[in-house]
């Protein structure tokens, strides 16, 4: 078995790569994705910056600076949730609002690009890195709108893909482990905590120097070892619930062979599924009811049930 020596991603964003003195790092991984030289000016707190660690769903906030001097808002993201990609849009929308400051234009709004480091399947797609960008299409003629003179010197912007949000999935677990470019190698890295010595991308030397688990202070390591055990415990935990809670909803609906039977099969598996996350202490109320469809009153009365 391969002794592990380097700390998880999730990990350093929460606790290591705040600080300027670890900037090197992220600006690393932003330039390989972006291909763009990226600088960033400072970390933007916010409630996904929160140290919990019951807290799995770790999103870093930064403001960053590129090449032609814009600034640009960026969400690192890992997380696990039904609702991704509408939690997602609202993040990116969210962005937008608090950077704009009452009594701007709207031309003053900041450009966001929402990067998402997913251990989990999202969709269906086979490859390892999507993106996402907004256009406009014509109807009748499959023109596409483009900024006019006008336009592109007041934004600085020369197509309407760079004002609209931009959004980068990467599903680490799709990946391969053939490293084919620079890229590659830092999903390498998120996917085995592992820094080979020929890979040459940006950020990764000062990655394998400053994320050692060795250099890590022993309190400290030791709540990193909880913090792993955790994340391996809520994802077992969660799949088994899911999967059990699911399977007795099929069986009674098909015990019941009418639509209504069904229906109340999928509901009592569902109410199975949140009852076992209640009872493990796994996810907040509100993460209950997005993950099993249920309302959040009626996890809250299955919560009742359960203290009893």
């Amino acid at each position: 078995m391969r002794m592990r020596k380097l700390i998880s991603f999730d990990w350093a964003m929460k606790k290591l790569l705040r600080s300027k003195a670890n900037f090197e790092i992220l600006e690393g991984f932003l330039s390989e994705l972006l291909k763009d030289d990226i600088k960033i000016l400072e970390i933007l707190e916010s409630e996904s910056n929160k140290d919990n660690s019951r807290d799995k769903f770790n999103r870093v906030d930064l403001k960053v600076k590129n090449l032609k001097d814009e600034i640009i808002v960026i969400e690192v993201q890992y997380d696990r949730e039904l609702d991704y990609l509408q939690r997602l849009l609202f993040g990116a929308s969210r962005v937008i609002t608090e950077h704009l400051d009452k009594g701007d234009p709207y031309s003053n709004i900041v450009k966001v690009v929402s990067v998402s480091i997913l251990y989990f399947d999202l969709g269906q797609g086979t490859d390892y890195v999507y993106y996402g960008q907004t256009s406009f299409t014509g109807i009748h003629k499959q023109d596409t709108l483009q900024l006019s003179e006008e336009q592109q010197e007041v934004y600085k912007k020369n197509g309407l893909h760079e004002i609209f949000p931009e959004y980068y999935l990467i599903k680490v677990n799709n990946f391969d482990d053939i490293a084919k470019n620079t890229l590659d190698e830092w999903i390498y890295f998120l996917k085995n905590e592992e820094i080979k010595e020929n890979f040459s991308a940006k950020g990764l030397k000062k990655a394998k120097e400053e994320l050692s688990i060795l250099k890590l202070p022993e309190e400290e390591r030791r709540a990193y070892e909880r913090y792993e055990d955790d994340l391996h415990y809520q994802a077992s935990m969660v799949e088994s619930t899911y999967t059990v809670g699911m399977l007795k909803g099929k069986k009674d609906g098909r015990e019941e062979g009418l639509k209504e039977g069904r229906q109340e099969g999928k509901e009592e598996g569902r109410q199975e599924i949140a009852l076992n996350l209640i009872s493990a202490g796994l996810l907040d109320l509100e993460s209950i009811s997005r993950f099993t469809g249920l309302t959040l009153e009626k996890v809250k009365m299955l919560k009742d049930k359960v203290t009893k």
